[in-house]
C-alpha cells in the first residue's frame, strides 16, 4: 500500500466528512457581522471547527477503537448514554439542517414550493438510498468535494481583491473571539471527529497488514491535510463575508449572504452551479450519517429485528418535521444542545490525549464531573431568563461568556493529578 496516496486519500474523505454542506453558511456572517474584527472571530471558529475536531482524530490515533472508548474511563454506561446522544443528536439537529440548506439554497430562489414539500421528497430519496446503500453516494462525494472547493476558492481569492475599500464595523454583542469559538460549535465538526475517526480506523482495520504505529501515522497525517483544507476555506469565507459586509443588507440570512457572496463574484451560472451542488452535497452528508446511525442502533439491538430499518424511517421522519423550519431557527434551537453536549466532547477528547500517567479513572470521572456541573448555567441561559441566573455567573470564571466550564476543568485536571495517591488508580482498576 502506498502510504502517501493513502494519506491524501483518507486526508480528503475527512475534509469531505467535516465540509458538510450547511456549515458552509455559518463563516461569511460570522465575518459579516464582525467586520475589522473578523481575524478574531477566524481565530476563535478555527480552535473549534477545526483544531478540536483535528484533536479528536489524534485521540482515535491513539485509541484506535470506537467512539465508546473516549468515554470508557468513566464508565461503560456513561460512554454509552453519551454514544446515544450524539447519534441522537445527529439526526435530530445536523442532518435536518441539510433539507432547510437544501430548501433555502436550492430550491426556494427557482420554485415557489413550500419547505415541507422540499423535506419530504428529500428525506423520502434519503430513506431509500438508505436502505440500498447505493454506491452512486461514494461516486457523487469524489467529484462533489472538489467541485465545491473550487468554486468556494474562485469566491474566496476574488472577494478579497474585489473588496471594496469600506468595511462596516462589528455588530457583535460579545468578544469577537468567543463568538467565533461557540459559533464553531454549529458546525458539529468534534462530533464528527470522534465518530468519523471510528469508521477510519475500521477501514484501515479492514485494508489488513497496517501496525499500530502505522495506523497512528495515517490518521494524524491525513487529519492534518483535512485540517489545513478547512483551515483556508473557513478563514477566507470569514474574511470574505467582512470585507463586503457593506453591500449586503443588515438583516440578510445566512444562506441568503453565501448566495449573495457567489452571485457576486462569479455571476448567476456560477451561483445556480452553487446551490445545486451544495444540494446534492448536504443529500451525500444525510445519507451518511443515517446510514451510521442506524448501523450504530443496529449493532446495539442485535437481537431484535428490523432495527437498521426502523431507525432509518424514525430518522427520515424527524428529518421532515424538523427540516421544513428554516435554517436559522434550527441554528437557534440546536444552541442548548450544544452547550451541554460540546464541553462534555472537549473534555473527553482531550483526556484521551494525554499520557496515561496523567488520566487514570479518577481523573476522568472527577473531570467530567466539574464539566457537566460547571456547564449547567451554560446550558440553562438558553431556556430560561438569564436574570435568573447572574449570581450563579458572577461566580463562575468565563460564566458570561458560555464559558463557565473551562476553568473547572482545567483546575479538576490539575489538583486531581497532584493529590491522587498511588492506591487511588489501584482502586479505580478494580
Amino acid at each position: 500500500m502506498n502510504n502517501k496516496k493513502t494519506i491524501f486519500i483518507i486526508g480528503f474523505a475527512l475534509f469531505a466528512s467535516f465540509f458538510g454542506a450547511g456549515n458552509l453558511i455559518l463563516p461569511p456572517q460570522l465575518g459579516f457581522n464582525s467586520g475589522s474584527d473578523w481575524w478574531l472571530v477566524a481565530i476563535g471558529f478555527v480552535i473549534s471547527a477545526t483544531i478540536i475536531p483535528l484533536l479528536a482524530l489524534l485521540g482515535h490515533a491513539k485509541l484506535q477503537g470506537t467512539m465508546m472508548d473516549f468515554g470508557k474511563k468513566v464508565s461503560p454506561l456513561f460512554s454509552l448514554i453519551f454514544c446515544l446522544c450524539v447519534y441522537i443528536i445527529a439526526i435530530t439537529l445536523p442532518i435536518p439542517r441539510t433539507a432547510a440548506v437544501t430548501h433555502e439554497m436550492a430550491i426556494a430562489p427557482f420554485f415557489n414550493s413550500s419547505s415541507l414539500l422540499t423535506s419530504s421528497l428529500y428525506f423520502g430519496l434519503v430513506f431509500i438510498f438508505v436502505l440500498k446503500r447505493d454506491s452512486i453516494l461514494s461516486i457523487l462525494g469524489k467529484f462533489l468535494t472538489p467541485l465545491i472547493v473550487l468554486i468556494l476558492l474562485a469566491i474566496i481569492f476574488i472577494g478579497i481583491f474585489t473588496a471594496p475599500g469600506n468595511m462596516n464595523s462589528s455588530v457583535l454583542e460579545s468578544s469577537a473571539f468567543v463568538v467565533g469559538l461557540l459559533e464553531g460549535y454549529q458546525t458539529y465538526d468534534a462530533l464528527g471527529g470522534i465518530l468519523i475517526g471510528g469508521v477510519i480506523i475500521i477501514s484501515l482495520n479492514i485494508e489488513g497488514g497496517i501496525s499500530f504505529e502505522d495506523k497512528k501515522a495515517i490518521i494524524i497525517k491525513s487529519g492534518l491535510v483535512a485540517a489545513v483544507g478547512l483551515f483556508i476555506i473557513y478563514t477566507g469565507m470569514i474574511a470574505v463575508g467582512a470585507f463586503h459586509n457593506s453591500e449586503f443588507a443588515p438583516s440578510i440570512t445566512r444562506p441568503e449572504l453565501l448566495s449573495g457572496l457567489s452571485l457576486k463574484m462569479l455571476g448567476n451560472v456560477g451561483n445556480t452551479f452553487l446551490s445545486v451542488l451544495i444540494a446534492l452535497a448536504c443529500f451525500t452528508t444525510a445519507v451518511s450519517v443515517i446510514v451510521g446511525t442506524a448501523d450504530f442502533f443496529n449493532g446495539l439491538f442485535k437481537k431484535l429485528k428490523n432495527v437498521y430499518l426502523i431507525t432509518a424511517l424514525v430518522s427520515c421522519l424527524l428529518g421532515v418535521f424538523v427540516g421544513q423550519m428554516d435554517v436559522h431557527y434550527i441554528i437557534d434551537i440546536a444552541l442548548p444542545v450544544l452547550m451541554f453536549i460540546y464541553p462534555l466532547t472537549i473534555v473527553l477528547i482531550m483526556l484521551n490525549l494525554f499520557p496515561e500517567r496523567y488520566v487514570a479513572k479518577i481523573v476522568f470521572r472527577t473531570v467530567v464531573l466539574v464539566t457537566f456541573i460547571f456547564s449547567i448555567p451554560d446550558f440553562l441561559g438558553f431556556l430560561i431568563e438569564a436574570e435568573w441566573l447572574d449570581n450563579i455567573k458572577s461566580l463562575i470564571p468565563l460564566a458570561n461568556e458560555n464559558l463557565g466550564w473551562v476553568l473547572p476543568a482545567i483546575l479538576t485536571f490539575l489538583l486531581t493529578n497532584i493529590i491522587k495517591k498511588p492506591h487511588l488508580g489501584q482502586i479505580n482498576e478494580v
